[in-house]
């Protein structure tokens, strides 16, 4: 049930033939469901010169004919997301449930992005001379490189792939090896709602070999990148090296802040369910949670009630509401975290330990009585576990909050407008939502600042890493 995967170049499926292949695994089992072409040079080379080839063409197209192929794929997104979800759930854990939430989110993303490239605008400057003319141009940027992980394999991809194609550029999609399938979907959707041939390639295999090659080509002129600090801070040397363009989505480590004022009970239930989302394998999941003196008492209890009731299980079962998480070695790095944290005087509230069974399955966690500078309060967990703190005082918390190299995502739980006005300017973070989760739309940008990186995806700015600006001033 599981699809056949192959490379797509030039609007062609080429299975794995002579190619070096891996096993792709079922992190539910760990049983091998598939095997992942490696691209070799000539492949690499092939797209490169398909992108080249078809940016010529696809820069003139029309915005009104960009549109109407994603908005053709939005009507396809939503005719076969029960196909891609189970695929995405089989490759990556998360329940179904979530991955049909993931794939179904994508449809706005296409009619958002089809629709805001009709809005891509220059402008004419007034001149000081009546007989010029000066106009300012927006043009796509070229041939594009995007590489996308495995937590949301199918949106995380997606978002970066309709930016780039609706700005009128093309693009080179390189996917977690982990979550093939899922990012072919993606290829599959554009190609059958016309996108011409070459506007999208899709490769996979070393992750190492393939960046540089790509990065280092003349042809390539953006990367967008979505994944780890370290591997970020990599790209971007190699591509500022050259002076071309980036986006990077790197790593967080979000704080909460929940006051005394907060609605503790809605603020623990949407907290808790937050939290665990794609067993916390979340890149702007919530993991530092900064409660004050007067409620913490009562979170305390409110959360652990919640996280206690999630139901661990296959992704596939559709009582589960977390999965496992989607490799064998982070289920080690949890361990790790719980291990640092008794060590260091801290307190294991629930959960702390993996979980019988074949799969990469770890309990929900809530760590407690953490010092700031432990290793969980410091590095990002990546996984089902939070860790819960005290504080006195907003001008005190906001200094915490801000002490990692981190701005992603933040959130705080507050009914006073004093409150809410001072953390939503304090946080040095790209995101801020105060008593909701309410970051990722489509229409919203997501982004982050600090080591976790710079530009844009979605709102009115996801457009801006994939245009260059052009003055002509002409003298009639």
């Amino acid at each position: 049930m599981y699809p056949e995967l192959h490379l797509y170049i030039d609007g062609q499926r080429l299975l794995a033939g002579d190619r070096h292949t891996q096993p792709v695994l079922n992190p539910a089992t760990n049983e091998v469901i598939g095997q992942l072409p490696h691209a070799a040079l000539d492949d690499l080379d092939a797209a490169l010169a398909s992108s080249q080839r078809a940016f010529a063409a696809w820069r003139t197209v029309s915005a009104l004919e960009r549109s109407q192929v994603l908005r053709k794929a939005a009507a396809l997104i939503r005719e076969r997301t029960p196909a891609i979800a189970r695929n995405l759930t089989l490759e990556q854990g998360k329940p179904l449930a979530e991955a049909v939430g993931e794939v179904m989110s994508c449809a706005e993303h296409a009619e958002w992005h089809g629709e805001e490239a009709r809005r891509i605008y220059g402008r004419l400057i007034p001149p000081r001379d009546g007989r010029v003319q000066q106009t300012v141009l927006r043009e796509p940027v070229g041939v594009c490189v995007a590489f996308s992980p495995w937590n949301f394999p199918f949106s995380q991809a997606f978002r970066k792939v309709v930016a780039a194609i609706g700005a009128g550029c093309t693009c080179i999609l390189k996917g977690s090896s982990d979550t093939p399938a899922s990012v072919l979907g993606i290829a599959e959707v554009l190609h059958d709602a016309g996108l011409p041939s070459g506007v999208l390639n899709v490769v996979s295999g070393d992750s190492g070999m393939i960046s540089d090659h790509l990065i280092r080509s003349p042809i390539v002129r953006k990367i967008s990148f979505t994944g780890s600090t370290p591997v970020g801070q990599q790209l971007a040397a190699l591509a500022g090296s050259m002076m071309k363009r980036c986006t990077m989505e790197l790593g967080g480590h979000a704080p909460v802040i929940v006051c005394d004022d907060a609605d503790i009970d809605q603020a623990a239930k949407v907290l808790a369910g937050f939290k665990f989302r794609n067993a916390g394998q979340v890149c702007i999941s919530p993991t530092r949670f900064y409660v004050q003196d007067g409620a913490y008492a009562r979170f305390v209890d409110r959360f652990v009630g919640h996280v206690e009731a999630l139901k661990v299980g296959d992704g596939l079962d559709e009582t589960t509401r977390m999965g496992p998480l989607a490799q064998r070695r982070r289920v080690a790095a949890m361990e790790g975290f719980v291990e640092d944290t008794r060590q260091r005087g801290g307190q294991v509230l629930t959960g702390g330990r993996r979980l019988a069974g074949d799969g990469n399955f770890f309990a929900p966690t809530v760590l407690a009585g953490l010092p700031d500078d432990s290793r969980f309060m410091t590095e990002e967990p990546f996984g089902p576990i939070a860790g819960l703190v005290r504080f006195k005082s907003v001008d005190e918390v906001l200094v915490r909050a801000n002490s990692l190299p981190f701005g992603l995502a933040s959130y705080a739980f507050t009914t006073s407008l004093k409150n809410a006005h001072q953390i939503s300017r304090g946080l040095e973070a790209g995101m801020v939502s105060i008593n909701h989760i309410g970051l990722a739309l489509a229409e919203t940008p997501f982004g982050g600042i600090k080591e976790s990186g710079y530009g844009s995806e979605g709102g009115s700015e996801t457009f801006d890493g994939y245009l260059t600006t052009k003055f002509v001033s002409q003298l009639n």
